[in-house]
């Protein structure tokens, strides 16, 4: 054929396609090529070379080597293996080596090189690079100490984000992974979204841990703490404990946070719920009116940071509509605390998330009521598996517990804001219904989902009102959608965006997937597939029917869009820097 080409790997005659990269020709054979700084889709710039081999009498990097016709490569001589270990060894020689106590340990690219690649004594000794560590930003934290310079984090945010906070600086020796001008991350274009620390091989980058901080709390026994969970983090969690990607575990989840010690464990699913109530309404009101269309979602704090330093022209276009958690912190701290009679100033709210970029939400100035933030702390669906661990919880035998009432009963609809196209499909739902006033018999709006960079698609309501749709993930899709609205050559109604490639389940503060198993494993479609299982086991499928929710605007807020609605559900945003 024309379009595949015949090379040899290890003695073994096969047929790749043209433009096919030797290190993907031997990965498809089986054959292990250790490697470090190459990530699929994200970055390919055979820096670290440790995934040399041999064709004829040179050693090439196979992450960037293009197969050609008749190439024979070798992929395991003495001269391979050694070349190997000394890449290795000479990133050891300037490496923070104190693994037991990195973040990282056991789950590190670089300490799984080292292992496989038998190195046992670090060669090259000699002068250490300084550098700082940087806690500035509420939501990542970097230990350039621990940094490898593969170059793998700068790929995730400048290429797959176009966000470029960071890139490298300097030269040789000196070279670092830096933000514009040295400043601090906190001050910098980073939107918190912690793809960076998804792509990183090592403990560089990290989230701003909160454990501490929920521990004390907890400890505190003046304080009423209640925590809530995240759709995507049921499922995830169990990876951290063995389980096979995409696991649900809702009830062991449960059962693990009541025996942390929370006093009641919600799910964000209500707080889902509700946004669905207000943000529907948003829509149809600006649908009405003309105003302000597209209306863009605002679940995403990633997503709206970026609009914020990119797009401030355009802040109107996103609702109004604070986040799920936030709305539901809101109403632990007003509802909740009303019913149970209980001082607001005396509550905890600890939000569990899969996103790092929350953690930044949670301390926003603009989402707050009378002196006191909505929720006091966000913790990742990492940090809670190390609290779990901590606790000496034998997580995977616990036997399943169910969500605390009234706030912690959510509708299916909520669940799958875990997954991209998840707000939209939850939103048609509702807004179909309550504009035609009929209840529909097929409610999945397949249209929406999937993992296209970008999907259209046009809804037709019962009144003849057409609703177009845009669906986006990833904030480089996102931005060539922004730019081609600006030129006009796109307009819809509604536009949903996550920030994260796949939504939620692939967010910032999800269990950590290594290159090579994210080959191997499509980490965004299993958990995707445990998103949509866990809609259609719910009894309850559209936002409106939950009948929590219903109680909540017939006890307290009164109508959806009302004036106590908007003073504790509904917030603005500010325009930033664009550097």
């Amino acid at each position: 054929m024309l379009n595949t080409i015949n090379i040899m790997i290890d003695g073994i005659e096969t047929k790749v396609a043209k433009g096919t990269t030797v290190l993907e020709a031997a990965r498809d054979l089986d054959i292990h090529i250790p490697s470090l700084c190459y990530l699929k889709g994200v970055n390919h710039s055979s820096s670290c070379r440790v995934c040399v081999v041999e064709v004829g009498p040179r050693l090439i990097a196979s992450c960037t080597l293009k197969a050609e016709e008749g190439m024979k490569i070798q992929t395991n001589t003495k001269k391979v293996r050694e070349a190997r270990k000394t890449s290795v060894e000479l990133l050891l020689s300037d490496h923070d080596r104190e693994c037991l106590s990195c973040s990282r340990s056991g789950g590190c690219e670089l300490q799984t090189v080292s292992n496989d690649l038998n190195i046992r004594t670090v060669t090259y000794v000699g002068e250490k690079s300084s550098q700082e560590k940087d806690y500035t930003s509420p939501s990542i934290f970097r230990d350039a100490s621990k940094c490898i310079l593969c170059g793998r984090c700068v790929g995730a945010c400048g290429t797959m984000q176009t966000v470029g906070a960071i890139n490298f600086a300097k030269r040789g020796f000196d070279t670092v992974i830096s933000t514009a001008f040295g400043r601090p991350l906190e001050e910098s274009t980073c939107v918190n979204c912690g793809q960076c620390i998804m792509a990183c091989p090592v403990g560089a980058l990290t989230e701003h841990e909160n454990i501490n901080d929920v521990w004390n709390a907890l400890e505190n026994a003046s304080k009423y703490v209640v925590v809530q969970t995240a759709p995507a983090v049921r499922v995830a969690l169990g990876e951290e404990f063995g389980l096979p990607v995409g696991t649900r575990v809702t009830g062991k989840m449960v059962a693990a946070l009541r025996k942390l010690g929370f006093d009641k464990v919600f799910d964000t699913n209500f707080g889902a719920d509700l946004t669905i109530m207000e943000e529907g309404t948003e829509l149809i009101s600006r649908i009405t009116s003309g105003q302000n269309l597209p209306l863009m979602t605002s679940c995403c704090p990633g997503w709206v940071k970026f609009m914020e330093h990119n797009f401030p022209d355009r802040l109107d276009n996103l609702s109004t509509c604070k986040s799920p958690h936030e709305m539901e912190g809101a109403m632990v701290k007003s509802y909740f605390a009303k019913k149970m009679g209980i001082d607001p100033k005396n509550i905890v709210v600890v939000s569990i998330m899969p996103c790092t970029a929350k953690k930044f939400e949670g301390s926003r100035e603009e989402l707050s009521n009378e002196s006191m933030q909505d929720v006091d702390w966000v913790l990742t669906t990492r940090e809670l598996a190390a609290m779990i661990k901590e606790a000496g919880i034998d997580f995977v035998n616990l036997k399943g517990e169910t969500f605390d009432s009234p706030i912690g009963e959510g509708s299916g609809a909520a669940v799958i804001f875990g997954a991209t196209g998840g707000v939209a499909e939850a939103a048609l739902r509702t807004v179909f219904e309550i504009t035609s006033g009929k209840d529909l018999e097929t409610i999945e709006y397949t249209a929406v989902r999937g993992m296209d960079g970008i999907k259209e698609n046009v809804i037709e309501l019962p009144n003849g009102q057409k609703i177009r749709t845009a669906v986006v993930h990833g904030l480089g899709n996102a931005r060539k959608l922004m730019e081609a609205m600006e030129r006009g050559e796109k307009a819809y109604e509604f536009i949903e965006v996550m920030a994260c490639v796949g939504g939620c389940i692939t967010g910032g503060g999800q269990p950590i997937v290594d290159a090579r198993t994210s080959e191997r494993i499509d980490i965004k479609a299993e958990r995707a597939k445990a998103i949509y299982t866990e809609d259609e086991a719910q009894t309850v499928r559209k936002s409106h029917k939950n009948p929590y929710i219903t109680a909540l605007y017939e006890e307290f807020l009164g109508t959806p869009n009302s004036h106590l609605a908007h003073e504790l559900l509904h917030t603005h945003y500010v325009k930033r820097s664009k550097f």
